[in-house]
């Protein structure tokens, strides 16, 4: 009766810490006008950091030859140097190819896309969102030419014809070495879609091109941040790439310096946590060597770019001419929009997880969660998830209490055992064992329950920072429940904490010691056994740890915990109040003795190694 005292007053301690922790934030959250001062000062600063440390980092990806085209003798050198191009007129500038979410400028220079930007979406600072901009990506063609000129078309001036395939948009752009004789890009955008055709093909330059030596494909690109927290941000920007009839595999996220080469490509996905851009293409890349490079040393405002990535693949000759069909993706990394090129396969670049646990969270998770926020707000619908996934989970978490009720009610036998047998470890594990078979309870019934769950919390783990749904979607005080919320600024940086205070990880590290304090308080209670860990150390470790890791982690990742454990301990205290009755668990287990128990093969084995054990040492001391 005094541990049911006990348990009452400790659920009710924890709705005060809980009602006193929101009362206290409420009372001192600013005023809107003392937020509308704040937001304005503090994007005064941050504009002008990013100003000075934009003009000191917007070094393009790769430099191609900058030619003065008032310059009779310059324009005279670059046509000398490229050859038969020449033929094509050098005219610097830019066309724009638009629809309703997406918008592409394509530069006469190169006849690459040398601006992408996203129409709906914004960064954390109300900046659009681009994922190709001052000269961060560069994409180009390198080729010799029959009179031995190494050419890249990142070099060359293309000639750009804009026109209408019913409601698509053409552009075409030629590098003409004759008016019939030229080098094309082809790009087609259709309406209201993120996936641009585009096609790579020559005509009439089989006696142009050096086709004895090789011709390759280059595409480089510098991640623009587009997040709150860089660090972050940059832990879900990755490359990944489809190769090998389907297998799907990604560079590391976190070396600082990682390649591949990789054979029969189908598509490259350099992505940028939330936003991707996509080269696929339709007859595959014979090989590809993949280049990933970090960027990102520490948290920082000031930081423009995440990782560098790079791209060379071989392009093969047809009959002499050069024929490749590709597409161009420039948009969320959103599974709703991606499912839209199933035949491309392109959801695949999504980090689901791996295994059991990615097909959970894409089959399971992100339908259910898109469901429940189509008429719930986002906070809600998570909080809704939440108290669905833990009643699924309830029978589990019943066996799991169960397991400790039975080991608490042998609790004393056990612990005589321990004292009977304190300098004979092999005889006391012997009765100890000797005692759960009889009783008909296992040390492990409690771990597979656990184990079990982890599949569950795993994928819930992956779907939180990865779910374009949340981004930017307020709730309570989090601004965004794909990022971290914050309550209050600090004016210094805590190593691996930062320089915030986030409320969400508070709760839940409050709550997870709480549940802790129950499911390991038992544990505490009973004699440390050498090399167990301390289960007091970890009852305070955990929270603490939980504090620090998550301070930067999505504000949705943090409400899960929060809630799950909330309701975790709520479940637990119904089990253990008004579901199970220690007394006929402990009648149960007195009968159990009194039946004979078979043991099984493993037990058996267990038992006679543990026997000839003790033979074998008692034979020594003879």
């Amino acid at each position: 009766m005094e541990e049911k005292k006990l348990d009452i007053k400790s659920i009710i301690g924890f709705v005060l810490i809980f009602g006193i922790l929101v009362f206290m934030f409420y009372q001192n959250q600013p005023t809107p006008e003392e937020l509308e001062a704040q937001k304005a000062e503090q994007a005064k600063i941050e504009a002008e950091a990013a100003k000075v440390e934009n003009e000191a980092q917007k070094e393009p990806v790769q430099k191609a030859k900058v030619i003065d085209l008032t310059d009779s003798i310059a324009v005279a050198d670059y046509k000398n140097t490229v050859g038969a191009f020449g033929f094509t007129q050098t005219a610097e500038d830019i066309t724009t190819l638009e629809n309703e979410v997406l918008l592409l400028k394509i530069s006469n220079k190169g006849g690459q896309i040398v601006e992408a930007k996203m129409k709906d979406y914004v960064t954390f600072d109300s900046i659009p969102v681009y994922l190709v901009k001052d000269g961060n990506a560069n994409f180009a063609i390198n080729f010799s030419s029959s009179d031995n000129r190494s050419l890249s078309t990142a070099d060359l001036f293309f000639e750009p014809s804009l026109t209408k395939s019913g409601e698509n948009q053409v552009l075409s752009m030629k590098a003409k070495v004759a008016n019939n004789q030229y080098l094309e890009y082809r790009y087609e955008m259709k309406p209201n879609e993120y996936l641009v055709d585009f096609t790579i093909r020559s005509q009439g330059l089989s006696g142009v091109f050096n086709t004895s030596k090789p011709v390759t494909l280059e595409w480089d690109l510098k991640g623009i941040r587009h997040n709150k927290s860089v660090m972050y941000e940059n832990r879900y920007t990755r490359l990944t790439y489809n190769h090998d009839e389907g297998n799907i595999s990604k560079l590391s996220e976190s070396s600082d310096f990682d390649e591949e080469t990789e054979e029969d490509v189908k598509w490259l996905s350099y992505r940028q946590h939330f936003f991707s851009s996509i080269l696929a293409t339709d007859d595959h890349f014979k090989t590809a060597a993949l280049t990933s490079t970090n960027l990102v040393e520490e948290e920082s405002k000031e930081i423009l770019f995440t990782k560098s990535y790079s791209t060379k693949a071989p392009l093969e000759f047809k009959g002499g001419e050069l024929s490749q069909n590709m597409h161009w993706y420039y948009g969320p990394t959103d599974v709703k929009v991606l499912d839209d090129y199933k035949d491309l396969g392109l959801a695949d670049s999504i980090p689901f997880g791996w295994g059991i646990f990615g097909w959970i969270n894409r089959y399971i998770f992100t339908p259910f969660y898109t469901f429940l926020s189509s008429f719930l707000p986002y906070g809600i619908a998570i909080i809704i998830m939440t108290i669905v996934v833990r009643l699924a989970l309830s029978p589990v978490t019943y066996k799991s209490y169960l397991s400790q009720a039975k080991m608490k009610v042998l609790k004393p036998e056990i612990s005589e055992i321990n004292e009977k047998y304190k300098d004979n470890a092999m005889k006391k594990q012997q009765e100890t064992m000797k005692v759960y078979n009889k009783a008909g309870v296992s040390p492990m019934s409690g771990c597979v329950p656990a184990l079990l769950q982890l599949p569950i919390f795993y994928s819930l783990f992956m779907f939180f920072p990865t779910s374009f749904a949340l981004r930017q979607k307020p709730f309570l005080w989090a601004e965004d429940l794909s990022s971290y919320d914050t309550i209050f600024e600090l004016p210094f940086t805590i190593p691996f904490y930062g320089d915030h205070v986030s409320l969400f990880p508070i709760l839940a590290s409050v709550a997870i010691f709480f549940y802790m304090q129950m499911t390991t308080g038992q544990s505490m209670q009973m004699q440390q056994q050498p090399g167990m860990p301390n289960m007091k150390f970890i009852m305070y470790l955990s929270p603490i740890m939980m504090l620090f890791f998550f301070n930067n982690y999505a504000s949705g990742l943090s409400l899960y915990y929060f809630i799950s454990n909330l309701i975790t301990i709520f479940i637990m205290l119904a089990i253990k109040n008004y579901i199970l009755d220690e007394d006929k668990i402990h009648a149960q287990i007195q009968e159990n003795k009194k039946k004979p128990k078979k043991e099984n093969k493993f037990q058996r084995k267990m038992r006679e190694m543990m026997e000839q054990a003790e033979e074998q040492k008692k034979a020594g001391r003879r």
